[in-house]
Order: C-alpha cells, then structure tokens, then sequence
C-alpha cells in the first residue's frame, strides 16, 4: 500500500467524524468516496454561493471543494474558524484570494493536468468543425434547410495552426494537431521546447500573422487580459479562425464580434466568458450568440467523466494527504512539504508561522523547556511564511500541550495543530 494512502491509526487528534468538509458546484462523486472512506463528514451544496451565504455553508469546515464559480476572497477566509484547505477541482486557482488564504495558513491545491486531454481533443473538434461550418449545417438541418455544398469548407490538413501558450494543453494540442497534418507555430512567454515540427515565434505578432486558426492557453493574469483585442484580430490572416477555451478575460468579445460580422474572420469557438452564470439550467444569452460559423459552449473545455473523475482523484488525495499527513506538496500558496507516513508511536506538531528571524530558536527553547523528545524535524519556508512539521516520542509530555503552548507563546504563528 502506497504511503499516501496508508490508514492513519483510528485514535486520531481530531476524530474524522468531525472533519468537516463542503463540496460545491458538483464535484465529482469520486471525490466523496474518497473523502467519505476516511470518515470525514461530507455535505455538498448544488452551484456556488457567495457573501453570508457562503460562510454559513463553509465558515466551520475543516476543508472546502469548489470548481471554477465560486470566488474565495479575503471576507471568507476570515470568517472561517477551522479552515485548513481549499481543494479548486479544476486547473486554476484565480477564484481563490491565494495571499488571504495562505495568510490564515490554509493551503490550496489544484489539478493543473487532469484534463489537459479533455481540451486538447475539444480543441481539435473545434478546428474541424469552424474548418468545414459543421454547427451551421447542423443548425439549418434543424430547421428544414438542405443546405449541401462545399462553398467555404475546407480540410485541417495543410493549414497553420497558432498556438498562444505552450504549456502542457497547448504542447498537447501541437502534438495532436501536427499528426492530423497541420503545421504548428506557437507563442510562450516562457522558452519552451517544441514537441514534434513545431516552430517558437518570437512575437505574438508573428503567429497571428501566419496562423490559418489561432486556439489561446494562457491563464488569467494581468498580462492576459485582452492579449486579444482590436489591434491583435486586425493582424490575424483574412478568414482565419479564433479559439478560446482558457479563460473569458483573454479576448475581447466585442471586438471579436466586430470582426466576424465583418467577415475579417471566418468563425469562432469560445467556451468561457468574462461573466458566467454561477448554476447550471441558469438562463444566459452569451456573447456572439447568433453569428454564423460561431461554436458557443458552457465552459466544458475539461468536462469529460474521464477528466473529472481524475481531478477528483487528484484533489481529493491531496487533501486527505494534508489532514492525515500533513503535506502540503503541490500546494499554490504555501511552503511545500513532503512527509513520511507518521509513525504510529509518534505525534505530529503542524506549525506555519511568519518568516522571520528566531522563531526556530523560540520554538527550540519551549521544545526544551517542555521536555519534548524529537524525533524528526522538517522545514520549508518561502518569502513570507515558513511551514515546520516535529514528530515527537508518545511518550513525550502532551503534544497538544506543546501546540498549545506555540500558539500561546510565539505571537508569529499562524496555524498549528497536532496530529496522532
């Protein structure tokens, strides 16, 4: 049996029936089977909430799920008395005030990879379609219209594809695209390895100048909000076509809207808006929304069972890993620490505190005074914080005692606990 998931003894710090955590947005159910065999208390809620409403489904539970809709901001993580983690079962984290969070000393984790495959092969989809005007055929079928003809469709093999961020979606999406015969070109900030025939432009100008279809995998940062705009359409190549499914801040909508109807551009498929309605069934008429050759989709770029259920399984180990354990690798805000399984005859002290100079010899000095036999020692620190873990002889004085005392005596800390 694999380390992180090894039972932790039944007598445990915190009884795990009174582990509480609160899946939102409908995670997937194998998330809860996970979360359910270590015996924690398990209550989901349909969508997301915010404000009051929020803190009165979450402000007590010990860990919290959510998918891309629900916004954590500062207010929520001082509203929380027992917060240790926020599980994002997605690829991002921008939903989550990640200084506020790591300020209370509550980790948040993600699944960056689950479902890159998932956008990979959406985005393949999307290219055939805009290439042969597939929606709008379907479209008059529905409606009565026959309409066969071969004006302005067109094969993928032979056309240029332009890949804006060349991470582990879009490296993936190269791969998939060349083998299908398009020639790839692609844009990163960051100077990345090219998969295949791939080719690195310098400038973001080049590839839109040279792209037959340009498909966007960037986060959303600041340096990615409207990278699309007016003046980047009006460098893409007349009749090519546009693909978003990153993030809704990336393109300009109006722009784009601008530049289909005008027919500078053949078609578009975005799958995420800079606004969203927080439920499914909501009613919601998006952007574009009756443009010819436009795919419109419901931000389900890595909704396939495969990738949820991987991103359930990610997520979900890594945070029984950190309330059993104590690890916090992979975690996007705090100091990673990777552990061994805690020994059955020892007790574990989870200690994060401010990074600043004497603490570990405060800390020291009550390990001395209290008579605690150490057993191991382990420390990661960033910038801001630093994260150390003892493990103690069982037959030391109480562990809790010894919590108890660092978060009394050491006004750094910021969250301590103990596990056994």
């Amino acid at each position: 049996m694999s380390t992180a998931t090894r039972p932790m003894p039944d007598a445990t710090s915190v009884p795990r029936h009174k582990i509480k955590v609160v899946l939102f947005e409908n995670v997937h159910e194998r998330a809860e089977e996970l979360l359910a065999s270590r015996g924690y208390d398990i209550e989901r809620v349909n969508g997301s909430l915010s404000g009051d409403e929020l803190v009165e489904a979450a402000g007590d539970a010990h860990m919290v799920g959510i998918r891309s809709k629900t916004q954590l901001a500062a207010d929520f993580f001082e509203r929380t008395s027992h917060l240790w983690a926020v599980g994002c079962f997605c690829i991002g984290t921008n939903q989550v005030d990640l200084g506020a969070a790591a300020a209370r000393g509550v980790s948040v984790f993600n699944a960056p990879f689950s479902n890159t495959r998932s956008v990979a092969e959406k985005t393949i989809c999307e290219i055939i379609a805009l290439h042969r005007r597939l929606f709008d055929r379907s479209r008059a079928m529905h409606e009565g219209r026959w309409m066969k003809s071969a004006a302005g469709c067109h094969e993928i093999r032979g056309k240029t594809l332009g890949i804006i961020g060349y991470g582990r979606i879009g490296s993936q999406l190269s791969v998939l695209a060349e083998s299908m015969g398009m020639r790839v070109l692609y844009h990163d900030v960051v100077d990345t390895l090219p998969l295949g025939n791939a080719i690195q432009c310098a400038t973001l100008d080049s590839l839109l100048e040279q792209s037959d279809v340009v498909s966007l995998h960037v986060p959303a940062t600041g340096a990615t909000s409207r990278m699309i705009g007016e003046r980047e359409i009006a460098r893409m190549k007349p009749g090519a076509f546009l693909i978003n499914n990153a993030r809704g801040s990336v393109v300009d909508l109006d722009a784009l809207e601008r530049a289909l109807r005008s027919g500078h551009l053949g078609g578009a498929a975005i799958d995420v808006f800079p606004e969203e309605p927080a439920k499914n069934e909501a009613s919601f008429t998006p952007p574009l929304a009756g443009v010819d050759n436009v795919i419109l989709t419901p931000h389900i770029g890595g909704s396939t069972a495969e990738a949820q259920r991987n991103i359930a399984e990610e997520v979900g180990q890594k945070l029984i890993t950190l309330m059993d354990n104590g690890s916090t690798t992979t975690s996007v805000n705090l100091p990673e620490v990777q552990l061994p399984v805690l020994h059955e005859d020892h007790r574990r002290v989870l200690h994060i505190h401010q990074n600043v100079p004497g603490v570990l010899a405060k800390l020291h000095a009550i390990t001395a005074e209290m008579g605690m036999n150490i057993a191991a020692e382990h420390l990661q620190s960033d910038p801001a914080r630093s994260y150390v873990i003892i493990d103690v002889k069982a037959s030391s004085p109480d562990a809790q005692a010894f919590c108890d005392r660092l978060k009394a005596d050491l006004p750094e800390t910021i969250r301590a606990r103990t596990i056994f």
